[in-house]
């Protein structure tokens, strides 16, 4: 079954999600509160192939089109969702054609994610740290490569495994399966 955002269906949908947030402990309700911020971004659908999809692999999961959204909701329960928001602004980093643009966001990169005691300070090794450092001054379009796939290591041996055992992935496979069958 496939929940439209837009329009008519958008309020099964959410009516849906929260349903999935509200029988979670009331250590995690605050969910609902991430998830209705952040729902405004999802413009489409969230189907059950797609979320099956998810555990087929890491890569599957950040470059599917709602996987980074909700993986994202799942890390801001473990305090480390600092990972996919770093992740996700190199992608868009290394798109970047303007060499001004590309600096300004190096620097927004860098003192968001990579200085030292940053506000999402990341945890990369010292080595990729300070070859960051020296190449911020003149920063190219591949000079976040190193942290990142630090970072996307982190995520795919560490919390994407915990992500699919979570009980925020199965209620939601499970709830979209349920509903597939009526």
């Amino acid at each position: 079954m496939v929940f439209k955002i837009a329009g008519a269906e958008h309020s099964r949908f959410k009516t849906h999600i929260f349903s999935i947030f509200r029988r979670m402990s009331r250590n995690t309700c605050w969910l609902c509160k991430i998830f209705r911020a952040e729902e405004n971004g999802i413009s489409s659908k969230v189907s059950l192939d797609e979320v099956l999809q998810w555990s087929q692999s890491f890569e599957k999961l950040v470059t599917s089109k709602y996987g980074p959204m909700i993986y994202k909701t799942y890390l801001k329960t473990e305090h480390s969702d600092e990972n996919i928001e770093f992740w996700l602004a190199c992608e868009a980093y290394k798109k970047i054609t303007s060499q001004r643009k590309r600096i300004s966001m190096a620097r927004k990169l860098f003192t968001s994610y990579i200085q030292p005691q940053a506000p999402n300070e990341i945890n990369i090794d010292s080595p990729a740290r300070k070859a960051i450092i020296r190449n911020i001054q003149e920063p190219t379009q591949s000079c976040f490569d190193e942290a990142q796939r630090i970072i996307y290591m982190h995520m795919e041996r560490d919390s994407y495994p915990r992500f699919l055992e979570s009980k925020f992935y199965q209620k939601l496979k499970r709830s979209l399966q349920n509903n597939g069958d009526n």
